[in-house]
């Protein structure tokens, strides 16, 4: 049975961003896991990427602008749903989430709300902590989370989640 993003954020609010291979690999081996931010890849390479992704049992988010080869319009929303087995893509164009939106795809909009908002650098609490009071939408951490503590401090102040590419960080 797939994972619904939110519960899969609720059940353990670390989710991996990956940048590379090396990454991916990492990630799927972790049990503990269960959202992946994918930040690499192009249009020859993302189908089989999102694939070991949903073969760990994980919910696969491609940030779609950083796809080699895709455009920033909404048919490369289309070609994600129709040639991967994507469940949501990462974004900072409004149009491309209203797409995905269509498609039934979760979405994480980066500096606008609608379904998450991913707050960058996530090491201010402070931050974070006026952010969370003044918005109704849940809060991602995403950028210098490097340790437990920054993990915590976020959290703490209200981040749903956080995402990070350190390795240390997706073991806490």
């Amino acid at each position: 049975m797939e994972r619904i993003f939110w519960e899969a954020v609720e059940e353990n609010p670390i989710i991996a961003a990956v940048k590379n291979m090396e990454d991916l690999e990492k990630c799927c081996s972790l049990s503990d896991i269960h959202v992946v931010f994918i930040l690499f890849g192009d249009i020859c390479s993302i189908a089989d990427i999102v694939q070991k992704v949903k073969e760990a049992g994980k919910i696969a988010m491609i940030h779609v602008d950083l796809i080699g080869g895709l455009s920033t319009r909404e048919i490369a929303v289309e070609f994600l749903k129709n040639n991967t087995e994507a469940d949501g893509i990462i974004t900072t164009k409004p149009a491309l989430v209203r797409k995905a939106r269509e498609l039934s795809m979760y979405t994480v909009l980066r500096y606008f709300l609608l379904d998450f908002i991913e707050v960058l650098p996530g090491a201010m609490p402070k931050v974070i902590h006026r952010l969370c009071a003044e918005i109704k939408v849940p809060v991602i951490a995403g950028g210098l989370i490097t340790d437990k503590e920054s993990v915590m401090g976020a959290l703490t102040a209200g981040a749903t989640a956080v995402s990070s590419t350190n390795h240390k960080v997706w073991n806490l």
